[in-house]
């Protein structure tokens, strides 16, 4: 996150700012905020500026605001968190296919491997916690 916040790398988003409401779902930008939420604060504060965050064009299937054309048809993938597909929308229909970084949601470890076999890479940042939290999901 340090590398994004400081102008190392930039945060893809996409053109409707599905992923920034969602950050604002989740996360708060004001108060005593977290790691997080002073993450949430940056990308309210830098959307439009190119040096920051690059804006990509993502396609909507018919008017859902879950399924995009970007999104594998991979059955490994059917059960994929529908709120979570703009991510991976995002990071293939982008030039470069970024990684993208996952902090919190274990329910991506789960889907790791077919990501990856469709050109997605996550990078998670606590992988050790990441994966204990999905194996302790897993077994209840």
């Amino acid at each position: 996150l340090t590398r994004i916040t400081t102008g190392a790398d930039k945060l893809g988003l996409d053109d409707q700012w599905r992923i920034i409401e969602e950050y604002q779902r989740n996360l708060h930008s004001s108060g005593q905020p977290g790691v997080g939420d002073a993450f949430l604060k940056w990308v309210l504060t830098n959307p439009e500026n190119p040096q920051r965050c690059e804006r990509v064009k993502i396609t909507p299937i018919g008017d859902s605001e879950t399924d995009f054309g970007e999104f594998p048809s991979d059955v490994a993938l059917s059960d994929f968190d529908p709120s979570d597909r703009k991510f991976i929308a995002v990071a293939l229909a982008h030039p470069q296919q970024p990684p993208i970084l996952q902090a919190v949601d274990s329910k991506w470890w789960g889907f790791k491997d077919a990501l990856h076999r469709n050109g997605v890479t996550v990078e998670f940042i606590c992988e050790d916690d990441i994966q204990r939290l999905h194996e302790r999901r897993s077994e209840s």
